[in-house]
């Protein structure tokens, strides 16, 4: 098939929907499929390079706690009808369909199949509650909707109800399999890492608080400190006046030096105070075999099991980060096991695993239309036929027909089921 990655956040710019499509365009084409990136502009890009095709400008703002994209231009539509006329997509598939503006305008003027995948987490959102009384049509446009976790689905489910996949996010296992730790930090004094955005949602104050803990108590540490962001220069004066030794900040990493600064940590620690669908950066802690120390919300509760890949502790107790932290460098038994653990966990997060499950919805949504009419205009490819491995079994194929029926007969009724509107 055809397949369209339409992302509202400047593509290849650094992000989580980034990284996603990234590594679901790569997966899709090894897959077969002629694939193509819709973004925007942000800088010097070039209109279009390869098979990333550019739409507008984007401009970064504040959004959910942290900072987002919005997109504009002043020649959208007549662009967006040349494009898509151009390439013709059989699947248009939407990475947060809703931030303005350029995945509206795509999806008002697609005549594909419309798939949408919802990252985002967070309680009362008053962009999606007044948002959702003027954004019905468009909803009614998707095909298909996926959820990268079960908190991503109850957040959105709560504005836009309907009939929503969950897939997870996905990790280059081979990557962070095959990095070798960093010799500068092999020392013999333990590492602890985050990864993350300096910002009140992740927690970076909480973790210095927690190291100076730490330190306090006679614990030969080292806080390895990757990324910046708004509050860089209240954890550098943190450390300055507190005379806090062993903190580097190491600013933004190569995605190589990240994955060895992985492999190099003898503790991960994520203390996020919530709003985290899912938590990419669990993963990529996992693959590299590294523990975890993280918060126990919503969006980490999938990804990481309490007590087995890591251990889960209440967001902004900085004092139950340190004791945890204590307990994994104290028990080397337990890091251990683990960080074996993470290692089979990570597993099943691959993204040629996350990849084909997403190749299967595509094919079922297709289906799931094709059962109560014809498919969009745009559509030309063969209908795809239901995968069938040794893992799929006779309740994924009653799951299927079961939402087949009650599509024909929503169909022959009148209405229509959640998530199945004709284009």
């Amino acid at each position: 098939m055809k397949i369209g990655l339409v992302s509202p956040y400047v593509y290849p710019l650094p992000g989580g929907v980034t990284q996603h499509v990234r590594y679901l365009y790569e997966n899709l084409r090894q897959r077969g499929h002629d694939v193509r990136i819709l973004t925007s502009s942000h800088g010097l890009q070039r209109a279009s390079e390869g098979d990333v095709i550019r739409l507008g400008k984007g401009f970064s703002m504040p959004a959910n706690g942290s900072v987002g994209t919005v997109t504009v231009s002043f020649r959208y539509i007549s662009q967006v009808r040349a494009v898509l006329e151009r390439e013709r997509f059989d699947v248009l598939h939407f990475h947060e369909p809703f931030v303005p503006f350029l995945s509206l305008v795509l999806l008002r003027e697609s005549q594909s199949v419309n798939v949408a995948t919802f990252h985002a987490y967070g309680g009362w959102s008053p962009a999606y509650e007044f948002g959702s009384r003027a954004l019905g049509a468009y909803a009614e446009r998707l095909h298909g909707r996926i959820a990268v976790s079960a908190a991503a689905r109850h957040f959105i489910d709560r504005y836009f109800p309907g009939d929503y996949k969950v897939i997870p996010n996905g990790v280059d296992v081979d990557r962070f399999r095959r990095a070798v730790p960093i010799a500068r930090w092999q020392d013999g004094t333990r590492n602890i890492l985050f990864v993350g955005r300096f910002e009140p949602r992740k927690g970076v104050l909480d973790l210095l608080k927690a190291y100076r803990i730490l330190r306090k108590t006679g614990c030969d540490c080292r806080l390895l400190l990757v990324g910046g962001g708004p509050q860089e220069r209240e954890a550098r004066r943190y450390v300055a006046t507190r005379r806090l030794r062993g903190v580097e900040f190491l600013g933004r990493v190569s995605d190589d030096e990240k994955a060895q600064l992985f492999r190099t940590a003898d503790v991960y620690v994520s203390p996020a105070t919530g709003r985290e669908s899912f938590g990419i950066v669990l993963l990529e802690a996992m693959a590299a075999g590294a523990p975890i120390v993280a918060s126990d919300i919503h969006g980490y509760k999938g990804v990481v099991r309490r007590g087995r890949e890591g251990l889960l502790v209440p967001p902004r107790e900085p004092k139950e980060v340190a004791a945890s932290v204590a307990r994994l460098l104290r028990d080397p038994e337990l890091a251990r096991e683990m960080s074996e653990a993470g290692i089979r966990r990570a597993e099943e997060f691959s993204w040629p695993r996350v990849t084909a499950k997403v190749d299967d919805y595509y094919g079922f949504v297709i289906r799931r239309l094709a059962a109560t009419g014809p498919l969009p205009p745009h559509f030309s490819a063969e209908i795809p036929a239901p995968a069938r491995t040794a893992a799929q079994d006779a309740e994924g194929d009653a799951e299927e027909a079961g939402h087949l029926s009650r599509a024909v007969a929503d169909e022959a009724s009148g209405t229509a089921a959640p998530g199945v509107v004709a284009s």
